[in-house]
C-alpha cells in the first residue's frame, strides 16, 4: 500500500493493521529462521509498511497533516 492509500484510513484502523502486521512479521521472522523463506525481501516490506503507517499515526497525533 502506498502512503496516499494508507492516508484513507481512519486511525483506528491503523492501529489495527499495525498489530496485524506485527504478529505477521513475527511468524514470518520465526518462519525465516526455523527453515529459510521463498522471499525474505517479504521481512523488509512488512518494517516498512509498519514504519510508514506508525509515520502516519505520529503525524495525526502532532497535527503536522
Amino acid at each position: 500500500m502506498t502512503n496516499i492509500e494508507l492516508r484513507e484510513f481512519s486511525d483506528n484502523d491503523l492501529t489495527n493493521m499495525v498489530i496485524e502486521d506485527k504478529a505477521a512479521l513475527d511468524k514470518l521472522k520465526f518462519a525465516h529462521y526455523v527453515s529459510g523463506i521463498e522471499n525474505p525481501a517479504k521481512i523488509m516490506q512488512l518494517r516498512r509498511k509498519i514504519a510508514r503507517i506508525k509515520t502516519i499515526l505520529t503525524q495525526r497525533k502532532k497535527g503536522i497533516r
